[in-house]
């Protein structure tokens, strides 16, 4: 039987995670990036070669969006994406912390349909299929139920709790952060956290992976504004992203200024 496209980014994610983790504790040779002076390492650079040879190899029809690779805008053309980012959370990986994961995605006219999200150094593998289902090491996901902004435990940066995103006072909602986006959006998924809010600017390849995710576990999923994530935009950028059960997303687009 043919490898199914969920298979392929697990076992992509699995291969990548050997070559990530054969660079910790030796040289990374650190960069930063001239577009927004983020920090690039050999490792990254390695994983995304390994990467783009596996998936690329298995469908050579499928697009290609990737943090680390030049955009081509062929992938706009393209019936299937793969969207990806390499490692996401590079500078927790410098430091030699836990929390980054590798995050693969399958875009299909817009809508992510396979997604991995892997964390080798926590062995937490988070997977899902449109309409399958998602998956930590095998066991089903569900959100939480939890549909009162001022009860609730989110996964936000700082800049989320400026008053001139919302109406009236910031609600008192209990603050916390994980530097994976990847991560974050499982984490909401695995139900440890009820909501993940940004409100800046978001790239593609931090956040396809967890949308489907969160998605098959019964979140809804969409930007600041509420509006659907269509994924292989040109710009390959959305803005920010808000991630709850449906009843939390409610409350928490009825507590942000429209615009």
């Amino acid at each position: 039987m043919p490898e199914s496209d969920g298979a392929l980014l697990v076992r992509a994610a699995e291969a990548a995670a050997e070559v990530a983790l054969a660079y910790r504790g030796g040289p990374l040779d650190i960069r930063l990036k001239a577009q927004d002076g983020s920090p690039v390492t050999a490792a990254d650079l390695a994983v995304n070669d390994r990467l783009e040879q596996i998936l690329r190899t298995a469908r050579p029809g499928y697009g290609w969006l990737s943090e680390e690779s030049a955009d081509a805008p062929a992938r706009l053309a393209s019936e299937r994406v793969f969207i990806i980012d390499p490692i996401d959370g590079t500078r927790s990986f410098i430091e030699g912390e836990d929390s980054w994961a590798h995050s693969l995605a399958i875009a299909e006219r817009g809508e992510v349909i396979a997604a991995a999200v892997l964390l080798p150094v926590l062995g937490l593998g988070y997977a899902a299929t449109r309409g399958r289902g998602a998956t930590l090491n095998g066991a089903p996901l569900t959100v939480t139920r939890q549909g009162d902004l001022t009860r609730a435990h989110v996964l936000a940066p700082k800049p989320v709790l400026d008053p001139g995103f919302w109406r009236g006072t910031v609600p008192g909602f209990r603050r916390s952060h994980r530097p994976s986006l990847a991560w974050r959006l499982a984490l909401v998924a695995e139900a440890r956290y009820d909501a993940m809010l940004t409100f800046r600017p978001t790239w593609e390849w931090d956040i396809a992976a967890g949308t489907l995710i969160l998605q098959e576990a019964g979140a809804r999923v969409t930007d600041r504004f509420g509006r659907p994530l269509a994924f292989n935009a040109r710009s390959a950028q959305h803005e920010g992203v808000i991630a709850a059960n449906p009843a939390l997303h409610d409350d928490i687009l009825a507590r942000l200024h429209p615009r």
